[in-house]
């Protein structure tokens, strides 16, 4: 996957390489490596092991805005990465999948954006727990990384900083 940012102890990093490919088609031979699938096709690939809890999977997995974070809930411990879609940039779903990941399944793997990521929602995203962000091919990535500026200070609260403004007095 081209055009990833990841974040390194808060810091931002255009990503040297990336080796995961990411799977949208239901049906189809899969590429070699490592691949980002849809719940339903990673869970059919998975051997015994993986899904007992035994061994790390070697893929990683994406929601789509309709699928529920809680099926994760038992393999969370075998998945090396989670991803997040986007299929608009007006579908801010994703938002809530991700904070939820983070807050009440306490997912502290790589959580990454992709789909419809834009410059502008980086800052709000990084609020909700993403740490890592797949931007738009059409977009530059240098331009991308500048977005993670974003808001200095946020009012509500977030995976970052759960207290809201005025409790940080």
């Amino acid at each position: 996957m081209n055009n990833v940012l990841r974040l390194k102890v808060g810091l931002a990093h255009i990503a040297d390489h990336d080796s995961w490919t990411l799977v949208r088609e239901a049906q189809g031979d899969l590429p070699s490596g490592p691949l980002l699938l849809p719940f339903t096709r990673w869970w059919s690939r998975q051997d015994r092991a993986v899904l007992a809890g035994e061994r790390l999977s070697l893929d990683g997995v994406w929601l789509g805005p309709d699928d529920e974070v809680e099926t994760l809930k038992p393999f969370l411990s075998v998945l090396p990465l989670i991803a997040v879609d986007f299929p608009s940039f007006r579908d801010g779903r994703g938002y809530s999948q991700a904070y939820l990941l983070r807050t009440r399944l306490d997912w502290t793997g790589e959580l990454r954006a992709i789909g419809d990521v834009l410059r502008d929602q980086l800052s709000h995203m990084r609020q909700c727990g993403f740490d890592s962000f797949a931007v738009r091919e059409d977009k530059t990535i240098e331009d991308a990384l500048k977005g993670l500026a974003g808001v200095s200070v946020a009012y509500g609260r977030s995976v970052i900083e759960p207290r809201p403004l005025f409790r940080r007095r």
